[in-house]
């Protein structure tokens, strides 16, 4: 049977537009989305937007906008964004569907039979731009006397009725299944950061407002929404089926595999959410993994500052799969990490440009000019050749783990080592030279290194998949063996090859040569 492998994003907020952070968590779901795919996975690729809440509604009138007119503009900016990254994603969820209101509130009713809602009222400091409640004891005092959260957002207290989740009840089962499952939560870092949480006590949960309208109702009561965090969680398993348990797509790919999400919703998808689940009898996610934020240029970025980072310039300015790249590769991912121009540079120069780029040029150039444009007849293979061959068709074991832990830095750092070994190989070998003195042996050496440029761009489709296309293009290999399968089928001497061209140009920055 084939194997399955369901990711999801975050569903996006739509009360502004896409800036790096929703880029960044879309982008490491896509890369890990395509290996799985390339490796034989059946896989469900997840995005969406979280439409509904009292900062939509604010957003939309101050839009002068109906809330649901306003949520189909601003949810169209997040598509946009998936096709201008290239994204994958097999299906995009909005929480305003007719499907998500029906698997909403089927959810809410199991939590009702498990005796696990009841109706209070509820007093707290709440954050609209948070859509959240907080203790007093995490807020602090700005010099207006207003009370702010650990986000910065400003708090107001908040006095109705409210349903509530039992979420003290789960307390210790919830640090049961954290024992169970000691990988549910990464990195490290982030499941000691919920562990601690737990563990210092779990208050019951509001799960229903009063005080505005634009939600999903809660069955039986229509003077109550459903909190939006309860609505929003909910999509992972709408978006397979939910509550019809029995259909094929909740079956494949339930429970998830991975939900990616940025370090400051992780409290509501490794805490909230496996106990909604629990309760409800349904199976939590596998594994929840936290990254960190981006700053520019050191700074923390934010409108007031100037500073956001539009990912839709950033591609126009330095190529899609340049960007791809660098995001991944830059920071270890789950750190925070900064965003500079010059170490962007730095990478589209050396790694891609210098490094892999020149690498592809240089063999399929001496191919195009010395093998008569055909890739060259193999003779008696050297350790060396062996060692760069078997390093390069081994790479893939190693990319397995670094994937399976979201290590994507990790991989990439394995793959241009092979590529470094590749370089050094070409000046060890000095082709160039073999073509007086030992045209048979330049005609390995050439082999060897279209091999490995091969296996190479096969196994860096995930991050550069146009990059990596146009690679495999000027191999000649074909459309239909480009998935991890055909690692081992070499290249066939005397395939005619095109002319080649360079993948990777160097970028130039105007600005410091006109300064």
């Amino acid at each position: 049977m084939t194997k399955s492998f369901y990711i999801t994003t975050p569903i996006y907020y739509v009360n502004d537009a896409p800036h790096i952070g929703h880029a960044y968590t879309t982008l490491a779901c896509d890369v890990l989305a395509r290996f799985k795919r390339l490796d034989g996975f059946d896989v469900r690729f997840l995005t969406g937007t979280d439409e509904h809440g009292q900062k939509v509604e604010k957003s939309a009138q101050a839009a002068g906008m109906d809330p649901q007119a306003f949520t189909d503009q601003v949810s169209q900016n997040f598509r946009d964004l998936t096709a201008a990254f290239d994204f994958s994603n097999d299906d995009f969820i909005r929480t305003t569907e007719a499907r998500h209101k029906t698997s909403c509130q089927a959810l809410w009713e199991k939590l009702v039979a498990a005796g696990d809602i009841y109706l209070a009222s509820y007093p707290g400091w709440y954050a609209v731009r948070d859509e959240a409640f907080y203790d007093e004891k995490e807020l602090t005092k700005n010099e207006d006397g207003k009370m702010i959260a650990p986000s910065g957002a400003e708090c107001e207290w908040v006095e109705e009725p409210s349903y509530f989740f039992r979420l003290s009840a789960w307390q210790d089962r919830l640090l049961d299944f954290y024992e169970a499952n000691p990988d549910f939560i990464g990195p490290t870092s982030r499941r000691n950061e919920v562990l601690s949480f737990v563990r210092g006590g779990l208050k019951d949960l509001s799960v229903s407002r009063t005080t505005f309208s634009w939600g999903i109702p809660v069955p039986g009561d229509a003077d109550h929404i459903m909190y939006v965090w309860l609505d929003a969680l909910t999509n992972y398993i709408t978006a397979v089926g939910y509550p019809d348990e029995d259909s094929p797509a909740y079956k494949t790919f339930w429970p998830a595999d991975l939900h990616m999400v940025g370090k400051d919703i992780l409290r509501f998808h490794a805490v909230y959410w496996p106990a909604f689940l629990l309760s409800a009898g349904v199976a939590p996610p596998k594994r929840v993994f936290a990254h960190g934020w981006w700053t520019n240029e050191g700074q923390k970025i934010s409108k007031s500052l100037g500073n956001v980072i539009d990912p839709h310039q950033l591609i126009e300015t330095y190529g899609l799969d340049q960007v791809r790249y660098f995001l991944l590769r830059e920071v270890p991912f789950g750190n925070d990490g900064d965003f500079s121009k010059r170490a962007m540079i730095g990478r589209m120069n050396y790694d891609l440009a210098n490094q892999f780029g020149n690498l592809a040029q240089r063999v399929l150039s001496m191919i195009a000019k010395n093998c008569g444009g055909q890739v060259p007849a193999p003779g008696a293979f050297t350790q060396a050749d062996e060692d760069l061959m078997g390093n390069a068709a081994r790479l893939l074991a190693q990319l397995r783990g670094f994937y399976d832990e979201q290590a994507f830095h990790k991989a990439l750092e394995a793959t241009w080592a092979v590529v470094s070994q590749a370089n050094a190989y070409v000046d060890e070998q000095a082709p160039w030279a073999l073509r007086k003195t030992d045209p048979a042996r330049m005609g390995t050496v050439l082999y060897v290194l279209a091999e490995s440029v091969r296996c190479l761009a096969l196994l860096t489709q995930p991050v550069m998949p146009q990059s990596m296309a146009k690679m495999l293009d000027q191999l000649a290999v074909a459309a239909d063996d480009r998935d991890f399968t055909a690692l081992s089928k070499n290249l066939v001497a005397g395939t005619a090859l095109p002319k080649p061209s360079g993948v990777f140009p160097r970028f130039v920055d105007d600005s410091e040569s006109q300064a």
